[in-house]
C-alpha cells in the first residue's frame, strides 16, 4: 500500500472517536492480533455489537464475524476466486495489506457504514431451513415477518425524505408563529369592520343578502363546472357514435360482394396477426420494459456509491467481458458439427422472425395512418356539415374532384392488394416458421435421447460404419491368414521407424528441459515485474485522481475569485456614480445662484414636503367642517324626505279630487285641508 494511504489511516485513527497515537513507524510494526484490534473498533464504532476483545474471541469466530459484517456492508475484494481464498487466509491471519486495505475502505465512509449497518438489523432476512418452512406457524410467521420488514423500509424512505426535504421543528414552530400572528391580525380586522357594519342602517340584511350572493357565485361555478363536464361528455359521445357510424359503414361495404371462404381467410389472418402480436411482440416489449423498469428500481434502491465502487464494477465488467470473449473464441475452435447441421435452420427462423417484426411494425404504421386518416376524414365531415349548402363544385371544379377520387380510389387498391399479399405473405411464413421449429425440436429431442442412451455423440454414423463392418468382416476372415505376414513385417518396419524417430529425437528432449525450466523461471518473472507495475499503476492512479480533484478546486476558486472581481468593480462604478451625484447636489446646494440652488433635490423635495402638508392642513380642515355639519346635513335630509312624502301625498289628494259634484268637491276640499294640516305637523315636527 502506498504511504498516503497509510497516512490517511493514521490521521483517521488519530481523530475522535478513535484518538490513537500511531506514527508510521509504530502502526507498521504493530503485531497481527493488534491490527485485527483495530479493526474490530473500528467496527464497533460502526455497530456497537462489535466491541469486543479478541485476545477473549477464538480466532476462526473473529475472523468469521469481521468476514459476515464486511459481506454485509457489500465489501468486494478485487481478484478472482483465488484472491478470495486469499483474502480469506489473510484475514484470519492478520496480514497486514489486506488489513491496511480494509481500514482504508471503512474509515473513507465510515457514515455511510453507519447507516447500512443500522439498515442491515431490520432488513436481513433469517434464513430459515426448507424443513421448518413446512409448518403453517412458521410460515406464517416469516410472511408477518417479511411484511414487517416492507413496512419498515416504506417508513424509512418516508423519514429520509422528511429529512432530506429541508423542514425542522424549529422551521415548522416559527411558522405556526407567524400562522397565528396572522389569524390574530385577520380577527381584529373582522372586529373592526363588524362594528363598523353595526352602526350602519340595514346591517343584518345586508350581510344576509352578502352571504346569499357568495352561495350563488360558489353555485354558479359548480354549475358551469358541471356544465363543462356535460358538453365534454358530449362530444365524446358525439365522436363514439360518428365512429361506430363509420365501422358500421365499412363493414357494409366489406361485406358487399364477400364470401364465407374470403371472410374466414380474412379473419384468420387477422387472428394471426394478433396472435404473433400478443404472444411474441408485446410480451417481448413488456419484459424489455419490466426489465428496464427493474434495473432502475435496482439503481434507486442502491445507496450511493463512491468512485472506488464505480472504479470495482469496471473492473468487474472489463473480466467480465473479456471471460465472455474467451468462451464465443474457444467455442468458435471447438465448433460441433451437429451446431453446423442447424445452423441453416436457425438462420432461416431468424430471418423469418425478422420479417415477421418487420412486417408487424408496418402493420402498426399502417393501423396508425388509418387511424389518423379516420380522425381526419371525421373532421372533414364535421366541417362540411357545418358548411353545409354553402359552397357547390361546379363544372371543371367537380371534374377535377372526380379523377382525385379516381386516382386515390387506384392508389386504395394498389395498397389494399399488397396489403392482402402480405398478410399471405406473414401467414406463409408463421407456418414456415412453425414447421421448421417443430423439425429442430423433433431433431433435438432425438439426439438428446440418442446422447442419453448411448453417452456419446454421433452414434448414428458409428452404428452405419460397425454394419459395414460386419458386412465386410467374413472377406476379412478369409483374408486374414495372408495378411498375417504382411502385418508381422509392417509392425517390425513400424518399430524401427519408432527407434530411429526415438535416437533422432533424444538431443533434441535434453534441450527442450533447461529451456522449459528457464521458461517457467522467466513466467515467474514476469509474473512478479507484472504486480509490481500494477502497484505502481494503482499508485499513479491515486495520485492523478488526486492531482485532478486539486486542480479543479483551484479552477473553481479561480472563476469564483474572477465573479467576486466583477462584482467589487461593479460596486466600484456604482459608488462612484453615486458619488458624483453627491458632489453635483452639493455644488448645487452650495451655489449662491437661486436659480441652480432651486433645482437641487434638497429644495425640491423640500416644497413637494411644504405642498403636501399644506394639502393635508386644507384637507383636515375640510374633514373637521364636513363633520360638524353633518348631524346638521342628516336632519335637513330627512325633512326634505318629509317633505317630498307630504308634496307627493297632495298630488295623490288632487288627483283623487278631481271629479264632479259639488258633494265630491267639498270632499276633496276638506281632504286638501287635512293635508295641509298633516304636511304643517309633520315640518312641525
Amino acid at each position: 500500500m502506498s504511504t498516503e494511504k497509510l497516512k490517511y489511516i493514521i490521521s483517521q485513527l488519530s481523530q475522535p472517536p478513535f484518538k490513537k497515537t500511531y506514527n508510521m513507524i509504530s502502526f507498521n510494526n504493530l503485531e497481527p492480533l493488534q491490527l485485527l484490534q483495530v479493526v474490530s473498533d473500528v467496527l464497533a464504532e460502526i455497530d456497537s455489537q462489535h466491541n469486543v476483545d479478541i485476545r477473549e474471541e477464538a480466532a476462526e469466530d473473529t475472523a468469521i464475524r469481521i468476514f459476515n459484517f464486511l459481506k454485509i456492508m457489500k465489501y468486494r475484494h478485487p481478484g478472482g476466486e483465488e484472491e478470495q481464498s486469499r483474502f480469506r487466509q489473510g484475514l484470519v491471519s492478520g496480514d497486514k495489506p489486506i488489513i491496511y486495505v480494509i481500514l482504508e475502505w471503512l474509515l473513507s465512509r465510515i457514515d455511510d457504514l453507519k447507516k447500512r449497518a443500522y439498515l442491515a438489523k431490520y432488513l436481513v432476512k433469517i434464513n430459515i431451513p426448507p424443513e421448518f418452512m413446512q409448518d403453517d406457524e412458521v410460515t406464517d410467521l416469516f410472511t408477518q415477518y417479511s411484511a414487517y420488514m416492507e413496512e419498515f423500509k416504506e417508513i424509512h424512505k418516508q423519514v429520509e425524505q422528511l429529512r432530506s426535504s429541508g423542514f425542522n421543528t424549529d422551521d415548522i414552530k416559527r411558522d405556526i408563529a407567524s400562522m397565528e400572528d396572522e389569524k390574530e391580525q385577520l380577527m381584529r380586522r373582522v372586529d373592526k369592520l363588524k362594528k363598523k357594519v353595526e352602526g350602519a342602517p340595514n346591517s343584518g340584511p345586508m350581510l344576509a343578502v352578502a352571504r346569499k350572493l357568495h352561495e350563488e357565485k360558489d353555485r354558479e361555478a359548480k354549475l358551469n363546472q358541471q356544465k363543462l363536464e356535460e358538453k365534454n361528455l358530449l362530444i365524446h359521445c358525439d365522436q363514439r357514435i360518428s365512429r361506430l357510424q363509420n365501422q358500421l359503414k365499412d363493414a357494409r361495404q366489406t361485406s358487399i360482394g364477400a364470401t364465407p371462404q374470403s371472410l374466414l381467410q380474412r379473419i384468420e389472418e387477422e387472428n394471426k396477426t394478433n396472435t404473433y402480436l400478443v404472444k411474441d411482440k408485446l410480451p417481448k416489449e413488456i419484459s424489455i420494459l419490466k426489465k428496464t423498469v427493474n434495473d432502475l428500481q435496482k439503481v434507486v434502491s442502491e445507496p450511493a456509491m463512491g468512485q472506488s465502487d464505480l472504479e470495482n464494477i469496471n473492473r468487474q465488467i472489463k473480466e467480465t467481458n473479456a471471460e465472455i470473449n474467451q468462451l464465443i473464441e474457444k467455442r468458435m475452435v471447438s465448433g460441433d458439427p451437429l451446431d453446423d447441421k442447424l445452423s441453416l435452420f436457425r438462420q432461416q427462423a431468424a430471418i423469418i422472425a425478422r420479417k415477421k417484426e418487420t412486417a408487424a411494425e408496418s402493420l402498426r404504421e399502417a393501423r396508425e395512418e388509418i387511424h389518423s386518416a379516420q380522425i381526419e376524414i371525421e373532421e372533414k365531415r364535421n366541417l362540411l356539415n357545418a358548411n353545409s349548402g354553402e359552397e357547390v363544385l361546379k363544372g371543371d371544379e367537380f371534374k377535377r374532384y372526380v379523377n382525385n377520387l379516381r386516382t386515390k380510389s387506384t392508389t386504395y387498391k394498389k395498397k389494399r392488394a399488397e396489403l392482402a399479399e402480405l398478410r399471405s405473405e406473414l401467414g406463409v411464413l408463421g407456418r414456415t416458421e412453425e414447421i421448421l421449429k417443430n423439425r429442430h425440436h423433433d431433431i433435438q429431442r432425438q439426439l438428446g435421447k440418442i446422447e442419453k442412451k448411448h453417452g456419446v455423440s454421433g452414434f448414428r454414423e458409428t452404428q452405419e460404419k460397425l454394419e459395414n463392418i460386419s458386412g465386410a468382416k467374413q472377406e476379412v476372415d478369409e483374408m486374414k491368414g495372408k495378411t498375417l505376414e504382411d502385418i508381422s513385417v509392417m509392425v517390425k518396419k513400424f518399430n524401427n521407424k519408432i527407434a530411429e524417430k526415438k535416437n533422432s529425437l533424444a538431443p533434441i528432449i535434453k534441450e527442450l528441459r533447461p529451456l522449459r525450466q528457464k521458461a517457467q523461471e522467466m513466467q515467474a518473472e514476469h509474473d512478479q515485474h507484472k504486480r509490481v507495475y500494477d502497484t505502481q499503476a494503482a499508485g499513479f492512479e491515486s495520485n492523478r485522481s488526486k492531482l485532478e480533484q486539486e486542480v479543479r478546486a483551484l479552477r473553481e476558486e479561480c472563476s469564483a475569485e474572477e465573479s467576486r472581481l466583477h462584482y467589487l468593480n461593479i460596486m466600484r462604478e456604482i459608488t462612484s456614480s453615486q458619488q458624483e451625484r453627491i458632489n453635483a447636489e452639493m455644488k448645487l446646494y452650495t451655489s449662491s445662484n437661486m436659480q441652480e440652488k432651486k433645482r437641487s433635490l434638497r429644495d425640491q423635495f423640500t416644497r413637494k414636503i411644504q405642498d403636501q402638508e399644506n394639502l393635508g392642513k386644507s384637507l383636515r380642515e375640510k374633514q373637521k367642517s364636513i363633520k360638524e355639519g353633518h348631524s346638521g346635513n342628516l336632519n335637513q335630509m330627512s325633512m326634505w324626505r318629509d317633505f317630498q312624502r307630504i308634496m307627493d301625498m297632495k298630488l295623490s289628494l288632487s288627483g283623487l279630487g278631481s271629479g264632479d259634484g259639488s258633494g265630491q268637491q267639498s270632499g276633496s276640499k276638506f281632504s286638501a285641508t287635512e293635508a295641509d294640516a298633516l304636511a304643517a305637523d309633520q315640518l312641525v315636527l
